[in-house]
């Protein structure tokens, strides 16, 4: 959590690799294996996570646009033609800008 609240503060190296040594010693310490686990999806993901540290740009938005989009397309399988199954799935994904969700 204190790697992460660095994001868009444009931390230097030192900070970045103190801060991570310290998470990787914590879940050395606690020897938990689901911080194991954890620990080798930071590993995998560093580059990723590294980038976003530094700039803050995510893909949240579209990563939450596709989930919209295959549940919209689960729910309409079946329904006769593929232009009907765009069509929901355009309107399930463009109601902000339609003005029918409140942007609160």
């Amino acid at each position: 959590m204190d790697l992460l609240a660095t994001a868009r503060t444009r931390p230097d190296r030192e900070q970045v690799r103190d801060l991570l040594y310290r998470f990787y010693r914590r879940r050395a310490d606690a020897g938990l294996p689901e911080l194991q686990r954890l620990a080798t999806t930071v590993e995998t993901w560093w580059p990723e996570i590294l980038a976003f540290l530094h700039t803050g740009i995510t893909n949240a938005g579209s990563e939450g646009t596709n989930r919209v989009i295959k549940i919209v397309a689960r729910d309409a399988y079946g329904f006769r033609g593929p232009v009907n199954q765009r069509l929901r799935t355009r309107c399930a994904t463009t109601r902000r800008a339609r003005g029918h969700l409140d942007a609160r």
